[in-house]
């Protein structure tokens, strides 16, 4: 199994959570390679005898995005990239925000072997869900025809912070994935979801879809408890000048079900704190003279 991310930009955060996410990969014996796509590949020096860095380039970037200049689009290109690399092997891409928690790697391997492919979670019919983006996108689709698929009330709307897909069918999935997103991209449709919505779409078609929330976490709902986490472990570790191999060592003894992935908060008081936040901090700042 090859595993992959994408991670690009100078927001350090993102590459912070992509070097603790590898660790936990790395003591996985059914991993045969470690893939990063990036922007920045000095930012992954220490651990680049253990992975493979594949630069990438604005240009490069500009062209995945495709003629409807479609920003995630460079996902479903990352992924086809890693596909054209070891031909006819399974993949596992992964956000930067997750982490391989259970030792039941081979299961996954094992899915797949059998026609089986992964996303993060089932997260329900896109005719039932309630977010103004996901309303509008069902009323864009439903009934339409994208890269031959019709698109019903049964279709699902799967969580695509992890992505697994079997070497004998990637090439095939791939390619109706970009079939799909380019359509919908046509057809204007709502682009927030659409890179996620034409993963579902094409692995539902293609392969039974099952998640994998039960081997690989995905912290996306709580983002700031995990960034302070892995900050600390990181500086911990150069303080310590541990190498990669005691990191990893490190890790094996963490409890990773004793941090919530997902915090529940209102929108009501993100809009409060942030114009707390701004009253307060607004003439609260003294600078060196």
């Amino acid at each position: 199994m090859n595993l992959v991310y994408l991670v690009f930009g100078d927001e350090l955060k993102n590459h912070v959570q992509t070097n603790l996410s590898l660790l936990t990969f790395l003591k996985a014996s059914e991993i045969n390679s470690v893939n990063i796509i990036t922007d920045k590949p000095e930012f992954y020096n220490q651990v680049s005898t253990f992975v493979k860095i594949i630069p990438v380039s604005d240009h490069q970037l500009t062209e995945w995005k495709g003629e409807h200049d479609f920003f995630w689009r460079i996902k479903i290109k990352a992924i086809e990239l890693i596909a054209n690399m070891y031909k006819g092997e399974d993949i596992l891409y992964v956000d930067s925000d997750t982490f391989l928690f259970s030792e039941n790697v081979n299961k996954i391997q094992e899915f797949l072997s059998n026609g089986y492919s992964f996303m993060h979670l089932n997260e329900g019919k896109l005719s039932q869900l309630n977010t103004k983006t996901e309303k509008r996108m069902w009323n864009q689709v439903k009934n339409n025809t994208f890269g031959g698929v019709k698109i019903t009330e049964e279709t699902c709307m799967w969580n695509a912070g992890i992505i697994s897909i079997s070497g004998a069918k990637s090439n095939q999935i791939i390619q109706l994935t970009l079939d799909i997103c380019d359509d919908m991209l046509q057809a204007n449709v709502t682009r927030r979801l659409i890179e996620q919505f034409s993963f579902s779409v094409a692995l539902n078609k293609c392969s039974k879809l099952i998640p994998a929330e039960n081997y690989i976490g995905h912290y996306w709902g709580n983002k700031q408890e995990w960034n302070s986490f892995i900050t600390n472990f990181i500086l911990k570790s150069y303080f310590q000048k541990h190498t990669v191999e005691e990191q990893i060592e490190d890790l094996k003894g963490f409890d990773f079900s004793a941090m919530p992935i997902f915090v529940k908060e209102s929108n009501t008081k993100k809009r409060i704190v942030n114009l707390l936040n701004y009253i307060f901090e607004k003439n609260n700042k003294v600078y060196i003279k």
